[in-house]
């Protein structure tokens, strides 16, 4: 599967760019790697060219295009974008990628989709993970040096215009997805939808955090190793990835958002909330919430909902129901009404068939309840609505006091875990600059303090209690659902029944009632 990765710099150096992909650097510190003389070693291996540079250096195409134009002259300003197509390692064993085809792809791929930019295409046979990708950069200078022709994926005239800068919008980077699974499917290599997200959303920065603490937990291992010791940890978790996996323990074992909800919180203080059909998620100790989409696409409200659905079909499969469920009682059609508004024939005859079932599910519905009178009908709508109400009620209370528990465990291990630092910052020697240095982590503590004294909580309640006391409140919350629900059921079947009634008594006193014109 190729991927394709985008990132800019503002380095006004552009013999850097060329630097990087020649010479050998390290992967963590992005450092140049020296020999024993002090020299910057070459990389093993490597194909480079050059575009629309002319006779000069990549370097030089830069400048000269930058004093023609009157460009790129702030320090804020992008200089060069870099892209990277990195193919799958399956394809050198497989499909018989080599260093050269992959070369010849990079270099065609830039000419169709970055023409009139100088840029620099290489091709590295591995990655810095050493997983056996080729890959291919491509940095282009952000000046266009020459007007060229326009392509359809262009919108603007500063897309194909020269001395305009280039742009890497949302719409470019889809073009892009699109054109690398385009080129791998000409070229008979492995390729993935790039369109839609694959699983668990790495990013760069947490890609390259996960990197270091796992060498930093290796280093360690090995100290511990030396001295006769047993490491605990051998895989480093970045926080991301701990939320991961703690989110999908919950939801593996839930059927529904509610219960998913709250056992989120009640096994890892995990807040979770809907806005505007997208779920975020707030771990203990962060006040600000991850959305779903920078987590992973399994998190994500549709794929939630989905996996939620397959845990009670799954339920279903184990404790199969010995009785099949009827179909729900539907309102009559006024048929009458339907043919006078044009109906055809045949929907008539489909209605009236369709009036016959609904009919008699609904005598066999009050046969069975024995609401054979409209007074015993009408008095327990009455009382299924009372019940309704008031289970209701409860409902929202108990999940208000859950909310206002929520935020409370919330504050309060916020404080737990931010107090050691206040109070060492009434040791230190220069408060304000060590206040500012941690500055995030005493908004948050000053914000739980605020709550408390704003809630006149003197003495703090203990965590494992409010849990407890939440957990009781969840399953006397989910009582009171279940009451609810149940009535609301039976009070919209009752309520579909008595209109049908009505509309049945009123069709039959239509029928039987003579025509004015008719009287003689």
């Amino acid at each position: 599967m190729a991927t394709i990765k985008h990132l800019t710099s503002k380095n006004s150096n552009y013999a850097a760019a060329e630097s990087y992909l020649t010479f050998q650097h390290n992967e963590y510190t992005g450092l140049p790697i020296l020999d024993e003389k002090g020299r910057p070693k070459l990389r093993d291996s490597y194909l480079l060219d050059t575009l629309e540079c002319g006779e000069s250096s990549f370097a030089m195409a830069c400048l000269i295009a930058n004093r023609k134009y009157g460009k790129n002259g702030g320090r804020e300003d992008v200089k060069t974008h870099h892209y990277i197509v990195s193919f799958d390692p399956k394809d050198a064993v497989e499909n018989g990628l080599t260093m050269e085809r992959a070369q010849v792809l990079g270099l065609q791929f830039c000419k169709d989709n970055f023409p009139g930019h100088p840029a620099i295409v290489c091709t590295h046979p591995d990655g810095h993970n050493s997983a056996g990708n080729i890959h291919v950069h491509i940095v282009i200078g952000s000046l266009r040096v020459r007007t060229v022709e326009r392509q359809p994926f262009m919108d603007k005239p500063c897309d194909w215009e020269a001395g305009k800068k280039h742009r890497c919008t949302s719409a470019m980077l889809r073009h892009l997805r699109v054109a690398v699974m385009e080129m791998c499917e000409q070229a008979d290599l492995n390729q993935i939808n790039l369109l839609e997200a694959q699983g668990d959303h790495v990013s760069e920065r947490e890609y390259w955090a996960q990197r270091r603490g796992q060498r930093r937990l290796d280093h360690a291992n090995a100290k511990l190793a030396a001295e006769g010791q047993q490491p605990t940890q051998t895989v480093y978790q970045t926080e991301l990835d701990k939320l991961r996996k703690q989110i999908y323990s919950v939801l593996n074992k839930t059927t529904t958002f509610e219960e998913f909800s709250a056992l989120l919180m009640q096994e890892h203080g995990i807040a979770v909330k809907e806005s505007r059909g997208r779920l975020s998620y707030c771990p203990p100790g962060r006040t600000k919430f991850i959305t779903a989409k920078k987590l992973s696409k399994k998190l994500e409200k549709e794929q939630v909902l989905t996996a939620l659905s397959q845990s009670i079909q799954l339920a279903a499969i184990i404790q199969p129901s010995s009785e099949k469920k009827p179909d729900k009682i539907r309102k009559l059609v006024d048929i009458q009404a339907n043919v006078a508004a044009g109906k055809g024939i045949g929907y008539e005859r489909w209605a009236k068939k369709f009036n016959l079932k609904r009919w008699s599910q609904t005598l066999c519905l009050l046969q069975e309840k024995k609401l054979l009178s409209e007074d015993a009908l009408n008095q327990r709508i009455v009382e299924l609505k009372t019940q309704h109400d008031d289970a209701l009620a409860v409902v929202k209370d108990l999940d208000a006091r859950m909310v206002s528990l929520k935020e409370l465990r919330g504050h309060l291990v916020v404080y737990r875990q931010y107090k050691p630092l206040a109070q060492k910052l009434q040791t230190v020697r220069n408060p304000a600059k060590f206040k500012e240095q941690h500055r995030a982590e005493f908004a948050v503590y000053e914000a739980a303090c605020a709550y408390f004294k704003a809630n006149g909580l003197r003495t703090l309640p203990d965590l494992k209690k409010l849990d407890a006391e939440y957990q009781t409140l969840s399953s006397e919350k989910n009582g009171f659902y279940t009451r609810y629900k149940k009535a609301q059921i039976e009070l919209r079947e009752l309520r579909t029944a008595q209109q049908n009634v009505e509309a049945f008594f009123r069709k039959e006193e239509r029928n039987h009632a003579v025509p004015q014109q008719e009287v003689k």
